[in-house]
Order: C-alpha cells, then structure tokens, then sequence
C-alpha cells in the first residue's frame, strides 16, 4: 500500500533556494515553507523585472544622505524606546534586499546562514513538523508532522495554524525564520505550541519535546498487486539525488515493471538534485522536441539572454520502464524541472494538476562577516526551449486530488491521482 505522504510540503529553506523565498519576505506558493526548522518556499509570485519602469536611486546623493540624517536626528531626539543597534543593523540590510521587489532575494543574518545551512544537511534538532507562510497573511501553517517525530506524536496536524510558541504570541509581520527560531531548540529542552483549527473551530495545546530530527527526502515502497514501484520526493538536499537513485535500483532488484514518481507539493531545492536524478533516468544521447542538442537537461540564461550555464545527460545510465510523475500546484521550482525533463522526453507521462510555475534561479553569495544574500540572477529553461515562469506544466492527463476510502477497490493507493496512475500503467 503506498505510503500516506504529504499533501503539500517539506520545510527546508535552502540555501540555492530555488523554490523558495525568503522568510521575511514570505514566498516555492504563494507561501513560504521550512522543515520546521523548518522550508522557503514556495512563494509570492514577483513582477518580472522587465515589466517595471526603472526609477534610477543613487543612495550617494546630497539629498539621500541629508533624508537620512534627518530621521536618525528624529530618533535620536523623539524616540521613547532603546534603540537595538543590533536590529537597526539587521534591517538595514534588509531594507536593500527588500528594496529589490523580489520575494526570492533577500539577506540572512550569520545565524539564519548557518541554520540554512543546517537545513540543506537534512538533520537538526526540533519537533519535526514542516511550516508554511502565507504570503498574503503571513500565518504560519503546519504543511505535515514528519512521521515518527515529536510533532506528530504529540497529536500536531496538517494544517494546524500556529498562533503562538511558548510566550511569544506570533504576529501577521514575523517572518517564518523568526517562527522557525523559537520552535526550534536543544534536543530534551521542550516547547509549548498553541494552534488553531479549522476543522473543529477550537484551540489545541501542545507540549513537545524536542528531539534530534532527519530530514528522509525519499520514501518508497513496492505495490505487490501490481508490481509498481512508488517513489515519493519530498524535496531536493544535498543527499536526495543519492538516495532516490538508490531508491530506483532496489525496486529495480525487485522485479517491478513500472515506477510511479510522486513530485506532488515538493517545493524545490537543489537544482543539481534534480537534474542528476533525471539523468539517471534518461538516455545520454536522445534529442527532446524543439531541444537545442541531444542530452539537454536544463540551461538557465540571464537578465540579456545570455546562456550561463547548460546541464546535459552524462551519467551514461537509464531506466528502461513505464513511468508516471505526479504533480500538483505545489510542484515547484526544482520538481518542475524533473518533471519538465521527464515530460519533453516523454520518459513519463504526467498526471495530476498544473504546476507552480517557478522558473528563476537565485544564487546564495556568503558575505564576509558570515551572513549571506540570496539574490535572482538567471531564469531557466526546460529541454524545449520552455520559459514555465508564473506558468507552470500543464499535465498530460489532468486528475483532481480526492482521498479514497480503505474500503474502495483502489484501496491499495490513497488517492485519484494516485488511481490514475495505477491505471495508466496496467492498461
């Protein structure tokens, strides 16, 4: 039977960011996710830059320089609170990052850096749950308790809007590194969660205890009924493309005929994982349609359309079977490339609803006092040449998500999309 996943997910803000915005700037989807840590997500959808008139600012001149002593002199003298040079600090690199109108570029301080960077080894120490921001609300959402961790022992939901964490009541305003801070701590220590659910209209309390948490990027399982093997991708760290290799070679092992890939609610991640894990699948030397040269994976081209950097089949290894790749609206950023890449060589066929649509590349640049911005630097470009930016795939059969009962006949999977696929690989 497949494994219950996701229904839109994983928290892990990485560090290429790819799916992802920026905590306080809320983003993979119209919301912002982190493995409780937790991911980025998936995102507020920006302005190209091209569509904006450009307002030259020079941050040198007379009359900048004489604003800005004028309100630090207002402060100095009106001010009732003690300033926080820290914080000024803080904002004031944010304030130029922000400036850009660009959810997906922003700064991190030395601590957010290091937790990024905590995030993309997939473990840390927390309850194991991964959050959402809402862009538009800035409430932060339970996506999914990680199975077997303290979150989803303690009785914490999918779903479950937190409202505060031990005595801090959270704000519309706190950006979801904030959140992830506090609920994040020494394993044995414990946090109290208040959340607010919608399915019974009441307030539930929590007390977790912290523990250290793995982030498993991928989880599969055989259907014996059928002989399909299930693979299910949560999102792309620096171990997935390993693992999900690993993944396809013992089912592989075990005699199935067909493989079934779910990318349903992954928001992305590392780019390298993504298309490694393609090339694993895909023959060296096909040529996809309307693709510039045989092998072609990805090419990413900048502000001038200059192509900056063109991944190509190299591994010399494919798989030789039927595939299905599942996807719906949270299939973001780096999951859309697998899936562009399966689908322009029709190495699988696409099933479910369309995808996010997040087609710009940032790049995270390390400063040198330890922190870091992460900055949009490139757009990329499945195998056809497509531009799927505030786009998204479309699927070849497009399946609505509805659960199943256990007493249907298609109690073997969780779900229609799932269904589908079944079908469509016993016809």
């Amino acid at each position: 039977m497949m494994k219950k996943k996701l229904r839109v997910i994983l928290a892990m803000s990485l560090a290429f960011g790819m799916v992802s915005g920026c905590g306080r700037r809320a983003p993979e989807s119209s919301s912002e996710e982190k493995t409780e840590a937790v991911t980025d997500s998936t995102t507020e959808k920006s302005e190209d830059s091209e569509e904006k008139e450009t307002v030259e600012f020079d941050r040198d001149s007379k009359d900048v320089q004489d604003k800005t002593k004028k309100i630090e002199d207002y402060i100095d003298k009106y001010f009732y609170f003690d300033e926080d040079g820290e914080k000024q600090e803080e904002s004031y690199f944010d304030g130029i990052m922000e400036g850009l109108d660009d959810p997906y570029s922003c700064y991190y301080t030395k601590e957010e850096y290091d937790r990024m960077k905590e995030d993309d080894s997939g473990s840390f120490s927390g309850i194991g749950a991964t959050l959402q921001q809402d862009v538009e609300t800035g409430v932060v959402v339970v996506v999914k308790p990680m199975k077997g961790n303290p979150a989803e022992k303690a009785g914490v939901l999918a779903e479950d809007k937190i409202v505060q964490v031990d005595e801090t009541e959270l704000t519309t305003d706190m950006d979801l590194d904030s959140v992830v801070s506090i609920i994040r701590g020494p394993k044995g220590s414990t946090v109290h969660l208040k959340i607010y659910r919608d399915s019974d209209k009441k307030y539930h309390e929590f007390d977790i205890v912290r523990d250290d948490i793995k982030v498993d990027t991928v989880e599969y399982s055989k259907i014996e009924e059928a002989n399909i093997g299930y693979i299910y991708v949560s999102q792309f760290i620096n171990t997935t493309a390993e693992d999900f290799m690993a993944a396809v070679d013992d089912l592989q092992s075990q005699g199935v005929e067909s493989l079934v890939i779910d990318m349903r609610s992954n928001p992305g991640g590392f780019v390298k994982a993504a298309t490694t894990m393609a090339d694993y699948l895909v023959e060296d030397d096909l040529l996809a349609d309307g693709a510039e040269k045989n092998g072609l994976l990805l090419q990413t081209k900048d502000k001038n359309g200059k192509v900056d950097d063109e991944i190509v089949c190299q591994d010399g290894h494919s798989v030789d079977l039927p595939m299905v790749v599942l996807v719906n609206g949270n299939t973001a950023s780096a999951s859309e490339i697998f899936t562009g890449i399966m689908k322009d060589y029709k190495k699988a066929t696409i099933i479910g609803t369309k995808t996010y649509g997040k087609g710009i590349v940032q790049q995270v640049i390390p400063l040198d006092d330890g922190s870091a911005i992460k900055i949009t630097i490139a757009k990329y470009f499945i195998p056809s040449g497509t531009d799927i930016h505030k786009v998204g795939i479309e699927p070849d059969k497009v399946v609505e998500y509805e659960p199943l009962s256990s007493e249907t006949d298609a109690s073997k999977v969780d779900d229609t999309q799932e269904q589908s696929a079944l079908e469509e690989l016993t016809e």
